[in-house]
C-alpha cells in the first residue's frame, strides 16, 4: 500500500524520533512529509511504532492512503527535496 505520512509533534526531541522512525520505512519528501510503500504488516508495525512515540495531546500523525495510479501521479513545484545530512562510512573488514 502506498501512504503519504504528514505529522505536527511540538518537541524537537519527539520530532526526531519520529522522523528516524520514518525514515526507515519511507522516502522523506518535505519536512514533516514522508511517502512510504509498505505491506500490512509494515503498517501495523510503523502505527505501532509511531504511536508508542506521540503525545496525544499535543502531537498529530497522519496517513493518506493513495491507490498506485494516485501515487504514481505526485507532481512536485518548487522547492527543493530534503536531503538527509547524516553521512555514513563503510570501513573494509580488511584494512
Amino acid at each position: 500500500m502506498n501512504i503519504v505520512v504528514s505529522y505536527d509533534i511540538s518537541e524537537d526531541k519527539r520530532r526526531t524520533k519520529i522522523h528516524k522512525v520514518l525514515k526507515s520505512y519511507g522516502q522523506w519528501v518535505q519536512y514533516s512529509v514522508f511517502e512510504c510503500q509498505l505491506n500490512d504488516t509494515q503498517y501495523a508495525k510503523l502505527r505501532s511504532r509511531l504511536n508508542k512515540l506521540i503525545k496525544p495531546d499535543t502531537d498529530s500523525i497522519r496517513f493518506y492512503f493513495m491507490c498506485a495510479c494516485c501515487f504514481g501521479k505526485v507532481e512536485r513545484i518548487g522547492g527543493e527535496q530534503p536531503r538527509d545530512e547524516n553521512i555514513f562510512f563503510a570501513e573494509c573488514a580488511d584494512g
